[in-house]
Protein backbone atom coordinates (compact mmCIF):
# COMPACT_ATOMS: atom_id res chain seq x y z
CA UNK A 1 0.00 0.00 0.00
CA UNK A 2 1.30 3.29 -0.94
CA UNK A 3 -0.54 6.65 -0.89
CA UNK A 4 -0.36 10.26 0.00
CA UNK A 5 -2.48 12.62 2.51
CA UNK A 6 -2.73 15.99 3.96
CA UNK A 7 -1.75 16.11 7.27
CA UNK A 8 -5.11 18.07 8.67
CA UNK A 9 -7.17 15.64 7.16
CA UNK A 10 -5.71 12.52 7.93
CA UNK A 11 -5.35 14.42 12.03
CA UNK A 12 -8.93 15.12 11.83
CA UNK A 13 -9.94 11.15 11.05
CA UNK A 14 -7.82 9.74 13.06
CA UNK A 15 -9.39 11.87 16.12
CA UNK A 16 -12.65 10.45 15.12
CA UNK A 17 -11.74 7.11 15.27
CA UNK A 18 -8.89 6.39 17.33
CA UNK A 19 -10.92 7.50 20.43
CA UNK A 20 -13.37 4.26 20.22
CA UNK A 21 -9.65 2.07 20.58
CA UNK A 22 -9.79 1.39 24.22
CA UNK A 23 -5.90 2.36 25.79
CA UNK A 24 -5.18 -1.24 27.10
CA UNK A 25 -6.34 -4.10 25.10
CA UNK A 26 -5.43 -7.81 25.69
CA UNK A 27 -6.05 -8.04 21.93
CA UNK A 28 -3.42 -6.19 20.18
CA UNK A 29 -5.09 -5.97 16.51
CA UNK A 30 -7.83 -4.25 18.50
CA UNK A 31 -4.92 -1.48 19.55
CA UNK A 32 -5.04 -0.65 15.63
CA UNK A 33 -6.50 1.25 13.41
CA UNK A 34 -7.22 -0.51 9.64
CA UNK A 35 -5.98 1.66 6.78
CA UNK A 36 -7.53 0.79 3.39
CA UNK A 37 -5.94 2.57 0.49
CA UNK A 38 -8.35 2.29 -2.75
CA UNK A 39 -7.82 2.98 -6.44
CA UNK A 40 -10.20 5.40 -6.76
CA UNK A 41 -8.31 7.70 -4.70
CA UNK A 42 -9.73 7.55 -1.22
CA UNK A 43 -8.56 5.74 2.32
CA UNK A 44 -10.86 4.05 4.57
CA UNK A 45 -9.92 4.12 8.29
CA UNK A 46 -11.36 1.75 10.97
CA UNK A 47 -11.74 1.37 14.43
CA UNK A 48 -13.30 -1.25 16.81
CA UNK A 49 -13.54 -2.34 20.07
CA UNK A 50 -15.87 -5.43 19.23
CA UNK A 51 -19.09 -3.54 20.31
CA UNK A 52 -18.18 -0.09 18.86
CA UNK A 53 -17.21 0.44 15.30
CA UNK A 54 -16.41 3.91 13.36
CA UNK A 55 -15.33 3.91 9.39
CA UNK A 56 -14.63 6.88 7.92
CA UNK A 57 -13.70 7.59 4.33
CA UNK A 58 -11.10 10.19 3.39
CA UNK A 59 -9.39 11.52 0.07
CA UNK A 60 -5.95 10.55 -0.81
CA UNK A 61 -3.89 10.09 -3.72
CA UNK A 62 -3.31 6.53 -4.04
CA UNK A 63 -0.51 5.06 -5.73
CA UNK A 64 -0.68 1.25 -4.56
CA UNK A 65 -3.94 -0.01 -3.00
CA UNK A 66 -3.54 -2.39 -0.20
CA UNK A 67 -4.42 -2.41 3.04
CA UNK A 68 -3.21 -2.79 6.63
CA UNK A 69 -3.63 -2.08 10.46
CA UNK A 70 -1.37 -0.32 12.97
CA UNK A 71 -1.20 1.40 16.59
CA UNK A 72 -4.01 3.78 16.39
CA UNK A 73 -3.18 5.61 19.13
CA UNK A 74 0.49 6.27 17.89
CA UNK A 75 -0.15 7.19 14.74
CA UNK A 76 -2.91 9.65 15.93
CA UNK A 77 0.23 11.44 17.91
CA UNK A 78 2.83 10.95 14.82
CA UNK A 79 0.19 12.81 12.96
CA UNK A 80 -0.75 15.51 16.09
CA UNK A 81 3.07 16.20 16.17
CA UNK A 82 3.63 16.43 11.97
CA UNK A 83 4.45 20.18 10.62
CA UNK A 84 1.37 21.61 9.65
CA UNK A 85 0.12 21.75 5.96
CA UNK A 86 2.18 19.17 5.43
CA UNK A 87 1.86 16.32 3.10
CA UNK A 88 1.81 12.75 5.06
CA UNK A 89 3.93 9.71 2.60
CA UNK A 90 2.46 6.32 3.64
CA UNK A 91 3.92 3.19 2.70
CA UNK A 92 3.33 -0.14 4.11
CA UNK A 93 4.85 -3.42 3.24
CA UNK A 94 6.44 -7.03 4.74
CA UNK A 95 4.88 -6.05 8.02
CA UNK A 96 6.29 -2.43 8.61
CA UNK A 97 4.86 0.65 7.57
CA UNK A 98 7.07 4.02 6.64
CA UNK A 99 6.12 7.36 7.49
CA UNK A 100 6.71 10.50 5.94
CA UNK A 101 6.07 14.23 6.25
CA UNK A 102 9.30 16.48 5.50
CA UNK A 103 11.80 15.75 7.27
CA UNK A 104 10.63 13.06 9.76
CA UNK A 105 10.63 9.58 8.84
CA UNK A 106 8.27 6.75 10.96
CA UNK A 107 9.15 3.17 10.46
CA UNK A 108 6.34 1.58 12.82
CA UNK A 109 4.78 -2.16 13.29
CA UNK A 110 1.83 -3.54 11.38
CA UNK A 111 -0.35 -6.26 11.88
CA UNK A 112 -2.42 -8.04 8.89
CA UNK A 113 -5.60 -6.56 7.71
CA UNK A 114 -7.01 -9.97 7.67
CA UNK A 115 -6.80 -10.39 11.45
CA UNK A 116 -8.94 -7.10 11.91
CA UNK A 117 -12.43 -7.78 13.27
CA UNK A 118 -15.42 -6.21 11.62
CA UNK A 119 -18.57 -6.19 13.36
CA UNK A 120 -21.59 -8.21 11.41
CA UNK A 121 -24.56 -5.63 10.63
CA UNK A 122 -27.20 -8.28 9.85
CA UNK A 123 -30.15 -7.08 8.52
CA UNK A 124 -31.40 -3.26 9.87
CA UNK A 125 -35.12 -3.30 8.50
CA UNK A 126 -36.06 -0.09 10.58
CA UNK A 127 -34.41 2.92 8.70
CA UNK A 128 -34.80 6.71 9.10
CA UNK A 129 -33.44 10.01 9.25
CA UNK A 130 -32.60 13.07 11.99
CA UNK A 131 -32.17 16.11 11.44
CA UNK A 132 -28.10 16.33 13.09
CA UNK A 133 -29.55 19.81 15.64
CA UNK A 134 -32.39 17.20 16.57
CA UNK A 135 -29.97 14.19 17.65
CA UNK A 136 -27.73 16.65 19.33
CA UNK A 137 -30.67 17.88 21.69
CA UNK A 138 -31.71 14.50 22.26
CA UNK A 139 -27.98 13.46 23.54
CA UNK A 140 -27.10 16.46 25.52
CA UNK A 141 -30.68 16.62 27.36
CA UNK A 142 -30.69 13.04 28.33
CA UNK A 143 -27.22 11.80 28.69
CA UNK A 144 -26.15 12.92 32.09
CA UNK A 145 -28.82 11.06 33.50
CA UNK A 146 -26.89 7.93 32.15
CA UNK A 147 -26.51 5.37 34.82
CA UNK A 148 -22.33 4.21 35.79
CA UNK A 149 -23.46 1.10 37.70
CA UNK A 150 -22.24 -1.50 35.85
CA UNK A 151 -24.54 -4.15 37.63
CA UNK A 152 -27.74 -2.26 36.66
CA UNK A 153 -26.46 -2.41 32.67
CA UNK A 154 -29.57 -2.10 30.84
CA UNK A 155 -29.71 1.47 32.46
CA UNK A 156 -25.79 2.35 30.84
CA UNK A 157 -27.64 4.01 28.04
CA UNK A 158 -30.40 5.99 26.20
CA UNK A 159 -33.32 4.16 25.53
CA UNK A 160 -34.80 5.00 22.13
CA UNK A 161 -38.63 4.09 21.54
CA UNK A 162 -42.06 5.09 19.86
CA UNK A 163 -45.36 5.79 21.18
CA UNK A 164 -48.33 7.83 20.03
CA UNK A 165 -49.18 10.38 22.86
CA UNK A 166 -52.25 12.07 20.11
CA UNK A 167 -49.65 12.36 17.63
CA UNK A 168 -46.39 9.91 16.75
CA UNK A 169 -43.61 10.76 18.62
CA UNK A 170 -40.06 9.11 19.64
CA UNK A 171 -39.01 9.38 22.73
CA UNK A 172 -35.41 9.21 24.14
CA UNK A 173 -34.94 8.33 28.01
CA UNK A 174 -32.03 7.95 30.39
CA UNK A 175 -32.39 7.18 34.23
CA UNK A 176 -29.86 5.94 37.07
CA UNK A 177 -32.44 5.42 39.82
CA UNK A 178 -31.96 8.70 41.02
CA UNK A 179 -33.12 11.35 38.00
CA UNK A 180 -35.29 10.70 34.70
CA UNK A 181 -34.02 13.18 31.90
CA UNK A 182 -36.78 12.47 29.07
CA UNK A 183 -37.11 14.00 25.23
CA UNK A 184 -39.94 13.62 22.91
CA UNK A 185 -40.02 14.62 19.46
CA UNK A 186 -41.90 14.30 16.25
CA UNK A 187 -41.56 10.48 15.12
CA UNK A 188 -39.47 10.45 11.95
CA UNK A 189 -40.72 8.48 8.93
CA UNK A 190 -39.65 4.88 8.68
CA UNK A 191 -39.67 4.79 12.47
CA UNK A 192 -43.41 3.59 12.48
CA UNK A 193 -43.02 -0.15 14.44
CA UNK A 194 -39.00 0.39 15.47
CA UNK A 195 -38.20 -2.02 18.53
CA UNK A 196 -37.55 -0.34 22.09
CA UNK A 197 -33.66 -0.11 21.94
CA UNK A 198 -31.01 1.22 24.34
CA UNK A 199 -27.87 3.01 22.74
CA UNK A 200 -24.67 2.22 25.05
CA UNK A 201 -22.96 5.07 27.12
CA UNK A 202 -19.57 4.97 24.51
CA UNK A 203 -21.91 5.10 21.49
CA UNK A 204 -23.53 8.37 22.67
CA UNK A 205 -20.27 9.82 23.63
CA UNK A 206 -18.85 8.92 19.98
CA UNK A 207 -22.08 9.99 18.02
CA UNK A 208 -22.24 13.48 19.98
CA UNK A 209 -18.35 13.87 19.32
CA UNK A 210 -19.06 13.03 15.46
CA UNK A 211 -22.45 15.39 15.07
CA UNK A 212 -20.35 18.63 15.70
CA UNK A 213 -19.50 18.28 12.34
CA UNK A 214 -22.54 17.04 10.53
CA UNK A 215 -24.99 19.25 9.00
CA UNK A 216 -28.29 18.16 7.72
CA UNK A 217 -29.46 15.13 8.37
CA UNK A 218 -28.20 11.78 10.03
CA UNK A 219 -29.22 8.49 8.48
CA UNK A 220 -30.17 5.94 11.19
CA UNK A 221 -30.40 2.60 10.60
CA UNK A 222 -31.06 -0.27 13.49
CA UNK A 223 -32.27 -3.82 14.49
CA UNK A 224 -33.30 -5.17 17.80
CA UNK A 225 -29.81 -5.79 18.28
CA UNK A 226 -27.57 -3.12 16.58
CA UNK A 227 -27.88 0.59 14.95
CA UNK A 228 -25.79 2.18 12.37
CA UNK A 229 -25.36 5.97 12.08
CA UNK A 230 -24.52 8.05 8.59
CA UNK A 231 -22.47 10.91 9.65
CA UNK A 232 -21.52 12.19 6.45
CA UNK A 233 -17.88 10.36 5.35
CA UNK A 234 -18.48 8.65 9.00
CA UNK A 235 -20.13 5.27 9.73
CA UNK A 236 -20.39 4.65 13.55
CA UNK A 237 -22.07 1.20 13.90
CA UNK A 238 -22.77 -0.32 17.67
CA UNK A 239 -24.12 -3.60 19.56
CA UNK A 240 -27.13 -2.57 21.30
CA UNK A 241 -27.82 -3.28 25.09
CA UNK A 242 -29.31 -6.64 25.27
CA UNK A 243 -31.65 -5.86 28.53
CA UNK A 244 -34.81 -4.67 28.98
CA UNK A 245 -35.54 -0.75 30.05
CA UNK A 246 -37.28 -0.20 33.43
CA UNK A 247 -41.27 1.45 32.68
CA UNK A 248 -40.02 4.81 33.77
CA UNK A 249 -43.46 6.37 32.94
CA UNK A 250 -44.55 5.07 36.47
CA UNK A 251 -41.92 7.53 37.93
CA UNK A 252 -43.70 10.43 36.08
CA UNK A 253 -45.30 12.13 38.45
CA UNK A 254 -48.91 13.47 37.30
CA UNK A 255 -50.74 14.75 40.39
CA UNK A 256 -47.85 17.33 41.74
CA UNK A 257 -49.93 19.64 42.90
CA UNK A 258 -47.87 22.62 44.12
CA UNK A 259 -46.03 24.63 41.86
CA UNK A 260 -42.60 26.47 41.64
CA UNK A 261 -41.86 28.72 39.21
CA UNK A 262 -37.79 30.16 39.34
CA UNK A 263 -35.36 31.74 36.96
CA UNK A 264 -33.05 28.72 36.21
CA UNK A 265 -29.96 30.74 36.17
CA UNK A 266 -30.16 32.06 39.61
CA UNK A 267 -31.58 29.16 40.73
CA UNK A 268 -28.85 27.39 39.39
CA UNK A 269 -25.56 29.62 40.83
CA UNK A 270 -27.39 29.66 44.03
CA UNK A 271 -27.23 26.20 44.52
CA UNK A 272 -23.49 26.28 43.59
CA UNK A 273 -23.03 28.75 45.58
CA UNK A 274 -24.29 27.36 48.72
CA UNK A 275 -23.16 23.29 47.75
CA UNK A 276 -19.40 24.85 47.56
CA UNK A 277 -19.24 23.68 51.91
CA UNK A 278 -20.88 20.44 50.90
CA UNK A 279 -18.49 17.54 51.89
CA UNK A 280 -19.33 14.16 49.47
CA UNK A 281 -21.54 12.67 52.69
CA UNK A 282 -24.10 15.83 52.70
CA UNK A 283 -24.35 16.82 49.29
CA UNK A 284 -27.61 17.84 49.82
CA UNK A 285 -29.30 21.35 49.50
CA UNK A 286 -32.27 22.24 51.82
CA UNK A 287 -34.95 24.23 49.59
CA UNK A 288 -37.81 25.85 52.19
CA UNK A 289 -40.16 26.79 50.46
CA UNK A 290 -42.36 30.34 51.45
CA UNK A 291 -44.57 32.31 49.50
CA UNK A 292 -42.63 33.57 46.98
CA UNK A 293 -39.21 33.40 48.31
CA UNK A 294 -37.07 30.31 48.07
CA UNK A 295 -33.96 29.29 50.86
CA UNK A 296 -31.80 27.12 49.23
CA UNK A 297 -29.31 26.01 52.44
CA UNK A 298 -26.34 23.40 53.28
CA UNK A 299 -25.46 22.18 56.53
CA UNK A 300 -22.04 20.87 57.09
CA UNK A 301 -21.10 18.84 60.04
CA UNK A 302 -17.15 19.57 58.90
CA UNK A 303 -17.20 23.12 57.04
CA UNK A 304 -20.43 24.46 58.99
CA UNK A 305 -23.35 26.37 57.29
CA UNK A 306 -24.27 28.23 54.23
CA UNK A 307 -27.56 29.70 53.23
CA UNK A 308 -29.20 32.13 49.69
CA UNK A 309 -32.15 33.20 49.16
CA UNK A 310 -33.37 33.31 45.64
CA UNK A 311 -36.36 34.55 44.39
CA UNK A 312 -39.50 32.79 43.00
CA UNK A 313 -43.25 32.44 42.43
CA UNK A 314 -44.39 29.59 44.82
CA UNK A 315 -48.20 29.62 45.89
CA UNK A 316 -49.45 27.34 48.62
CA UNK A 317 -48.14 26.13 52.08
CA UNK A 318 -44.38 26.18 52.68
CA UNK A 319 -42.36 23.39 53.25
CA UNK A 320 -38.85 21.87 53.02
CA UNK A 321 -37.48 19.64 50.73
CA UNK A 322 -33.99 18.14 49.57
CA UNK A 323 -31.83 17.19 46.30
CA UNK A 324 -28.46 15.90 45.73
CA UNK A 325 -26.79 19.32 44.78
CA UNK A 326 -25.05 17.77 41.81
CA UNK A 327 -27.70 16.30 40.22
CA UNK A 328 -30.44 19.19 40.66
CA UNK A 329 -27.22 21.50 38.55
CA UNK A 330 -27.16 18.92 35.80
CA UNK A 331 -30.77 19.50 35.23
CA UNK A 332 -30.62 23.17 35.39
CA UNK A 333 -27.40 23.39 33.02
CA UNK A 334 -29.85 22.05 30.30
CA UNK A 335 -32.52 24.61 30.87
CA UNK A 336 -32.41 27.19 27.97
CA UNK A 337 -35.86 29.16 28.84
CA UNK A 338 -35.84 32.01 31.41
CA UNK A 339 -37.85 30.28 33.87
CA UNK A 340 -38.28 26.75 35.02
CA UNK A 341 -41.31 24.95 36.56
CA UNK A 342 -40.93 22.67 39.69
CA UNK A 343 -43.72 20.26 40.30
CA UNK A 344 -43.32 19.28 43.85
CA UNK A 345 -45.67 17.26 45.72
CA UNK A 346 -43.94 16.68 49.15
CA UNK A 347 -40.87 16.63 50.94
CA UNK A 348 -40.34 12.58 50.54
CA UNK A 349 -42.18 12.38 46.57
CA UNK A 350 -40.55 12.66 42.95
CA UNK A 351 -40.16 16.06 41.64
CA UNK A 352 -40.95 17.02 37.60
CA UNK A 353 -38.77 20.20 36.72
CA UNK A 354 -39.42 21.26 33.21
CA UNK A 355 -39.33 24.52 31.26
CA UNK A 356 -43.10 24.48 30.46
CA UNK A 357 -45.82 22.05 29.30
CA UNK A 358 -44.67 22.60 26.02
CA UNK A 359 -41.38 21.95 26.19
CA UNK A 360 -39.70 18.17 24.70
CA UNK A 361 -37.55 17.65 27.68
CA UNK A 362 -38.59 16.39 31.11
CA UNK A 363 -36.80 15.84 34.24
CA UNK A 364 -37.77 13.94 37.42
CA UNK A 365 -35.52 14.07 40.54
CA UNK A 366 -36.03 12.13 43.41
CA UNK A 367 -35.44 14.26 46.88
CA UNK A 368 -33.32 13.31 49.85
CA UNK A 369 -33.39 13.38 53.11
CA UNK A 370 -31.78 16.64 54.73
Amino acid sequence: MKATIERATLLKSLSHVQSVVERRNTIPILSNVLIEASADGAIKLMATDLDLQIVESVSAQVEQPGATTISAHTLFDIARKLPEGSQVSLHAAEGKMLIQAGRARFNLSTLPRDDFPVIAEGDLPTSFELPAETLKQIIDKTRFAISTEETRYYLNGIYFHVSDDGQPVLKAAATDGHRLARVTVPRPDGADGMPGIIVPRKCIGELRKLLDEVDGSVQISLSASKIRFGLGSAILTSKLIDGTFPDYSRVIPTANDKLLKIDPRSFEEGVDRVATIATEKTRAVKMTLDRDKITLSVTSPENGTAAEEVPGAFQGEGFDIGFNARYLLDILGQIDSDLVELHLADAAAPTLIREDDRSPALYVLMPMRV
